[in-house]
């Protein structure tokens, strides 16, 4: 790629066979939208959605499922499958990260008299109480000690110039109290509208003090080319950038919005973010990025790097790892399918304690051989089925910590939970008495299809 525009990504999109679907009817961003992208990701994921006309809001252009597959991850790697994806990600997040590339200027435009509430911001689910922000990438600075971070969070407009942001007890977290105790706010800056390798940087979890934005140059070779402002590193590719500062002692209620796993989360008091500038590409009109909670892109985001670091470490107890997924239907994150070849009967149980431990959020693993496809919910329910047997293969780990997102806890506030993993796995010494029946012959016919019967 060239660059990390949008522009450049789709039609990278474009020479490997996917489609602009352009949406011309006008539409809100307000549910309506939205509802688009939730039935053309259905029907339709591989293709590239465009809004041409948004609501009120002409200078913008409404896109969506940018990275909502599989296929598109790996395309956008370049890589042929799973394992040498997985291998790209681990090798970028622990190496110490790569770097971004410093340019002397950048083609933007300050916006004058702004009022956030004018962004195309969407409601994306009926019992959400504004519309907000899902695809914003925050660059936040510790002041004093100079290190950056970059993530994504839930940004909901309260007036004019200010957001509430939804802060996790993760990096930026520690950076903004860091901050608070030294009685300083926090300056950040809100990229919108980039390449998703970008987005999907962001929501890596390198070590505190590695900037995500340099795994980029890790992942597929391109550096970010960032201009500085307050000491702010800023992608000249981005769309739209908000700079700002997290109020060290400020607060307003955020929620209810929808998680990863198609809930609504609980209404909280989260940090204020006052912002100070705005800054527009320099273009006619620009890309507002739709990414819808609990659809293919947020599960990708979330689940690709823990997908990662499940693989990795269940290949150290077991002699191979066919397949890793962090299933839909568990919001890519509480639920896992992992195929494996097993040299004997306890290695499925060491998989799954493996499991747990890369990725503590788990809630329920399901173990199966490698002649089990972790993406056919039929064939795994028949491994269960047929290979196991509760009072032999069932593994129940109690009062242990899982995530905070699932209402199912036994105390949410701290993800107390009790985990299961379930060895669907044959005997080894089983034989022919497990094997799912194949016919293997491939066999060319002629057919014509009937629209009744003869003489009907």
């Amino acid at each position: 790629m060239k660059d990390l525009s949008l522009d450049t990504y789709v039609d990278y999109l474009l020479d490997r066979g996917h489609i602009v679907k352009e949406v011309t009817t006008e539409l809100s961003p307000d549910l309506e939208i939205p509802s688009v992208i939730i039935r053309e990701e259905k029907n339709e994921p591989d293709n590239i959605l465009l809004f041409s006309k948004i609501k009120n809001h002409n200078n913008f252009i409404g896109i969506s499922l940018l990275l909502n597959t599989r296929r598109k991850l790996r395309e956008l790697f370049n890589v042929n499958n799973d394992v040498e994806l997985y291998r790209r990600i681990i090798s970028g997040v622990e190496s110490g990260g790569g770097k971004v590339q410093q340019v002397s200027s950048h083609d933007f435009k300050i916006v004058q008299d702004f009022d956030l509430r004018r962004l195309p911001f969407a409601r994306f689910y009926n019992n959400e109480r504004s519309p907000y922000l899902t695809s914003g990438i925050v660059v936040g600075l510790d002041v004093e000690e100079k290190i950056v971070n970059a993530s994504i969070h839930r940004l909901t407009p309260i007036d004019k110039d200010r957001l509430v942001i939804r802060l996790v007890p993760r990096h930026l977290y520690s950076i903004w109290v860091n901050n608070a105790q030294k009685g300083k706010d926090t300056p950040v800056a809100i990229i919108w509208g980039i390449n998703p390798i970008v987005l999907l940087a962001a929501a890596c979890s390198p070590p505190y003090g590695v900037f995500e934005l340099g795994l980029v140059e890790k992942f597929i070779g391109v550096p970010v080319k960032v201009f500085y402002e307050d000491d702010l590193p800023i992608p000249v590719d981005a769309e739209i950038v908000l700079i700002g500062k997290i109020l060290r002692d400020e607060k307003a209620s955020e929620g209810p919005c929808a998680d990863i796993l198609l809930l609504y989360d609980d209404v909280r008091e989260q940090p204020i973010i006052k912002i100070e500038k705005v800054l527009f590409k320099n273009k006619d009109r620009l890309y507002a990025h739709y990414l819808v909670p609990g659809l293919g892109e947020h599960r990708i985001l979330m689940s690709i790097e823990k997908e990662a670091k499940i693989w990795r470490f269940v290949s150290n107890v077991v002699p191979e790892v066919k397949a890793v997924r962090l299933t839909p239907g568990g919001g890519s994150w509480l639920h896992a399918v992992i195929s494996i070849r097993k040299n004997t009967d306890g290695d499925a149980k060491n998989a799954i304690l493996a499991a747990f431990a890369a990725h503590p959020s788990l809630k329920h693993v399901v173990i199966v051989d490698d002649d089990v496809d972790v993406d056919d919910p039929v064939q795994v329910e028949w491994a269960i089925a047929t290979r196991f047997r509760a009072d032999r293969d069932l593994v129940v780990i109690s009062n242990v910590r899982g995530s905070t997102l699932d209402p199912s806890c036994i105390d949410q506030s701290s993800g107390l939970t009790c985990k299961v993993g379930i060895d669907a796995t044959k005997p080894i010494s089983s034989g022919w008495k497990f094997d799912m029946v194949k016919n293997s012959v491939q066999v060319s016919y002629n057919f014509r299809l009937l629209r009744s019967r003869e003489g009907s």
